[in-house]
């Protein structure tokens, strides 16, 4: 894939990661992800600010992430799984 069309398919998860309805609170913030991204859509290694933020990330937006239609495509991928794995971040059972 070429730069600009990785750098196009990261805005568009950044867009639908902000779209309407995927915040539940303030603390629930998808975007706050963003910098997994490359890793969840590509086959990057995930980066230290990506693991960091997905540690630090509440396992109870996660789960909302898991059952949101818009959002559950990336948590539930295999790419989403091997980001999580990398970091040794639990991902939730909810």
């Amino acid at each position: 894939m070429a730069a600009t069309e990785a750098t196009l398919v990261c805005f568009m998860i950044v867009a639908l990661l902000a779209a309407p309805g995927t915040v539940e609170a303030a603390t629930c913030s998808p975007t706050q992800l963003t910098p997994c991204a490359p890793a969840i859509i590509g086959n990057a290694a995930p980066s230290a600010a990506c693991c960091g933020k997905l540690k630090a990330h509440p396992a109870s937006c996660l789960c909302k992430y898991k059952k949101d239609p818009n959002l559950q495509r990336y948590v539930n991928s295999p790419n989403g799984k091997k980001v999580f794995a990398a970091c040794k971040a639990r991902l939730p059972r909810c």
